[in-house]
């Protein structure tokens, strides 16, 4: 086992991520973090959190999300635009995964 999959293994065993189902687009499993990863890997939990804020608003710059970046926890709602196949064609792969996760998310709230 490389050491990626054991620590996502370790992870999940100690109860800090959890399997959210399979990208329809790769076959590969996603996975949401759990409010317990912040007592078990402090460090990843910023990290992460420092990852996924920077993604929302280069997301939220570029229009295809709307929240109040005033407010410390915002509403994050999606635009119109987020359900452009041509608009979100022109981001960087990265931006496209993260989007494509906020969507999933909200749906299934």
């Amino acid at each position: 086992m490389d050491e990626e999959s054991k620590i996502i293994e370790d992870l999940i065993l100690q109860g800090a991520l959890e399997v959210a189902g399979i990208d329809l687009d790769t076959g590969e499993p996603l996975y949401n973090f759990t409010d317990k990863l912040k007592n078990i890997n402090p460090e990843l939990h910023n990290e992460f959190s420092k990852y996924f804020s920077s993604e929302t608003m280069a997301l939220w710059e570029y229009g295809f999300i709307d929240m109040d970046i005033t407010n410390i926890n915002p509403t994050v709602r999606v635009t119109k635009k987020a359900f452009d196949p041509e608009a979100v064609s022109k981001l960087e792969k990265g931006h496209q995964y993260t989007l494509k996760e906020i969507i999933r998310v909200l749906l299934e709230d």
